[in-house]
């Protein structure tokens, strides 16, 4: 059983203060991100790549919560489906402009995770991952069965474009699929900037402090349950982000997506990239879901090589590809004879 506090990768530590250095790498990549589409790159590249991008802002919102206030939520995947619904519903039903319907879709997914909030931080440790997962599975079930709303088993199907994103496709020289990839690195950049901001904030420096540990974080006078909730909303609000994205992009939404199976694989992305770290999210995504797609004649047989890669890490390398990248940068750098630091800087 997890006591108080603890979570699913002892190894990590708290963020160190980004600096100029690394706010240019990221300008850098993005913009050299942006020129893809230009090179006249297959759909099925572009495709993967949107994919990956959606994945990845899913997957920074569930490191809010687990790497940075070290809370377990095994609901996430439900309130990407809330967003994705949300926009779905609004755009096919009630004729809203993508443009508005994201925006509500997002609010309305805040609000669910402070209702959650309010009362699954009553529980804690695995009480609380138990608890979220059955809200998780509450959340499929009501998506699955309000058929006049969500059209049942049958889903959603002919989810419109964003209004004019076409015509700025065609403005630039670029066919939909380059634009709807813009669209996606445009959200993904937003969704680092607010995960970078939240990560160096006063707040993402108190959830690191009740991450590791909530009697000692309030003794230092951290309001945790504030900072839990507000935790919880950023974390919802931006798996409502992604959602918003994924139904314009698929034009079909389903249960399936929204259910546990979803959020354990967000988990994987996580762990395998580094958790509570800012590059962790981006590069598990892009590693794992472009080695599923590669692998697609495997595609039924996933889970079983997952699983166990899943046990490996939480074993081997609880802080993920970024932790270990960052053991072995502190042991180049540290004089010889001295003691290797515990652990990573995590701050990536």
């Amino acid at each position: 059983m997890m006591a108080e506090g603890d979570v699913m990768t002892p190894g990590a530590t708290r963020p160190r203060p980004g600096g100029v250095r690394s706010s240019w790498l990221w300008g850098l990549a993005f913009g050299l991100a942006a020129l893809l589409p230009f090179l006249r790159p297959t759909g099925y590249v572009l495709d993967v790549a949107t994919n990956t991008m959606i994945w990845a802002i899913l997957t920074y919102g569930l490191n809010v919560m687990l790497g940075y206030a070290g809370q377990l939520s095994l609901a996430h995947a439900g309130f990407f489906g809330i967003g994705a619904y949300a926009v779905g519903i609004l755009t096919l039903k009630a004729g809203w402009s993508f443009w508005v319907a994201w925006p509500v879709g997002v609010l309305i997914c805040a609000l669910g995770g402070l209702l959650l909030g309010l009362v699954a931080f009553r529980t804690k440790g695995d009480a609380f991952a138990i608890f979220t997962l059955g809200v998780g599975v509450i959340i499929q079930l009501v998506i699955n069965k309000w058929d006049s709303l969500t059209g049942g088993n049958d889903g959603l199907n002919g989810v419109p474009p964003p209004g004019g994103l076409d015509a700025f496709s065609q403005l630039i020289g670029l066919r939909s699929s380059g634009g709807f990839y813009l669209l996606g690195l445009a959200a993904l950049a937003l969704t680092v900037l607010v995960a970078a901001r939240a990560r160096r904030s006063v707040f993402g420096r108190s959830l690191f402090a009740i991450r590791g540990g909530e009697d000692l974080a309030r003794s230092a006078g951290i309001d945790v349950y504030s900072h839990k909730l507000r935790a919880m909303m950023l974390s919802t609000a931006i798996a409502g982000f992604a959602g918003g994205l994924y139904a314009v992009y698929s034009g079909f939404l389903g249960s399936a997506v929204t259910g546990p199976v979803t959020t354990f694989t967000m988990l994987l992305y996580l762990l395998v990239g580094g958790v509570g770290t800012l590059l962790g999210p981006l590069l598990g995504t892009a590693l794992i879901f472009t080695l599923t797609q590669t692998l697609k004649d495997l595609q039924d047989y996933q889970y079983i090589v997952f699983g166990p890669l899943l046990v490996v890490l939480v074993m081997f390398m609880p802080q993920g590809l970024v932790g270990v990248w960052e053991r072995l940068r502190a042991r180049r750098r540290a004089p010889a004879g001295a003691p290797e630091a515990a652990g990573g800087t995590g701050h990536a």
